[in-house]
């Protein structure tokens, strides 16, 4: 089974910021809800760019996307696999 990120993006000067408040949120939802996911964080794509996201199992990620409607998403590969 595949892990799938899904990616919330956030543009201008202050999308860190943002980004990272969005975390917080994401967090408390998982929290909340007991969904499986283990990775929520951000990274700046560049200065007025930033995403925040979280990674899912293919099979748990409909609810989740469905509920928070993430901007988009793509199959999740952490450094480990490379």
């Amino acid at each position: 089974m595949r892990d799938l990120k899904l990616i919330w993006d956030f543009k201008g000067p202050d999308a860190h910021k943002i980004a990272e408040h969005h975390v917080i949120h994401l967090k408390e939802y998982v929290k909340a809800s007991q969904v499986p996911v283990t990775i929520m964080t951000t990274e700046i794509i560049n200065e007025l760019h930033s995403i925040a996201y979280l990674v899912v199992r293919e099979d748990a990620m409909k609810p989740i996307r469905d509920a928070l409607k993430p901007h988009r998403g793509q199959v999740y590969q952490s450094n480990l696999d490379t």
